[in-house]
């Protein structure tokens, strides 16, 4: 009797390690710092760059195999991809191989030729599972805020307040579902401070309005929040965004941003110019962290 499980720690296994030990030293990380990611030992990385361990081709051949491994290697390398999140896309890589008729299942049939007389089908497996779509919100969050690090000027866009920029799991029901930077992204001394990676539920004000939104109608999963000018938001109209306008001093700047959105639910942008003690703000919304970002860059 041979489990599943021998087959993918025997042939998918040390593939998988193998290529995308290849892959991370390609992107010029060391030894050390590829063994940290993969958590295994130096020997081991090195054994895979010397090929000294037995690579399953059916398994290396995979286009899906190749391309998970691309897609983690170049997130584990930039840091855009956590390590749990890598070790959940491979989970669920494993467990698709494993259908009926695939790869690891083709394997696992070799290993038990009584298999090939069952008729069933072994995946048992949810590729969106909870966890796998938390990791995927933070993964945008981070390529998001590198946006932002990265777009030369950006601090002048930060309102004195702060900004932070969120993203929400598709379902999310409140603040808890939703991503962003802990504490709040800061202009010091001209550069863009990043106290902290992102986190759910720690933004309760930018994450409010886009729950807001959300509630309202808007289809938008981002929001990031810059300092308001009549410039900016003539800038945001010439290039083609729907802006809407909402009072600050209605009960509660969420429930103004419902209205003004359920009166314009295609709005990308939405602001209020300010009121006795309410610093004026605009909300960029957007598909994801990484367009809001690209959204304010493109105003700098």
């Amino acid at each position: 009797m041979k489990f599943l499980e021998e087959v993918v720690v025997e042939e998918f296994l040390p593939t998988f390690r193998s290529l995308l030990a290849a892959d991370l030293r390609a992107r010029g990380l060391t030894q050390h710092e590829v063994a940290e990611l993969l958590g295994v030992s130096q020997s081991a990385v090195s054994k895979y760059a010397h090929g000294d361990v037995t690579v399953n081709d059916d398994v290396a051949d995979d286009e899906r195999v190749q391309e998970t491994v691309e897609r983690i290697g170049e997130g584990l390398a930039s840091g855009d991809v956590s390590r749990v999140q890598a070790l959940v896309e491979a989970e669920v890589l494993v467990r698709r191989l494993s259908a009926r008729g695939d790869v690891v299942a083709n394997l696992h049939e070799a290993a038990m030729p009584a298999l090939a007389e069952y008729d069933g089908d072994f995946r048992v497996h949810d590729p969106e599972s909870e966890v796998r779509v938390r990791e995927r919100v933070l993964s945008s969050v981070r390529r998001g805020v590198r946006v932002l690090e990265h777009a030369s000027g950006f601090t002048t866009l930060i309102p004195a307040v702060g900004s932070n920029l969120v993203e929400c799991t598709p379902d999310a029901a409140g603040v808890e579902d939703v991503a962003g930077v802990p504490g709040r992204i800061l202009d010091v001394m001209g550069r863009t401070e990043i106290p902290a990676d992102p986190e759910f539920g720690v933004s309760v004000h930018v994450a409010s309005v886009l729950l807001a939104a959300r509630e309202a109608g808007s289809d938008a999963r981002a929001c990031l929040n810059v300092r308001y000018e009549a410039d900016i938001v003539a800038a945001l109209d010439d290039a083609g965004y729907r802006t809407v306008e909402f009072d600050p001093e209605d009960a509660s700047s969420t429930d103004a941003v419902s209205e003004a959105v359920a009166a314009n639910p295609g709005a990308d942008v939405v602001y209020q110019t300010g009121g006795f003690g309410v610093e004026p703000i605009v909300y960029l919304l957007a598909d994801s962290a990484p367009e809001a970002a690209e959204m304010a860059r493109d105003l700098l």
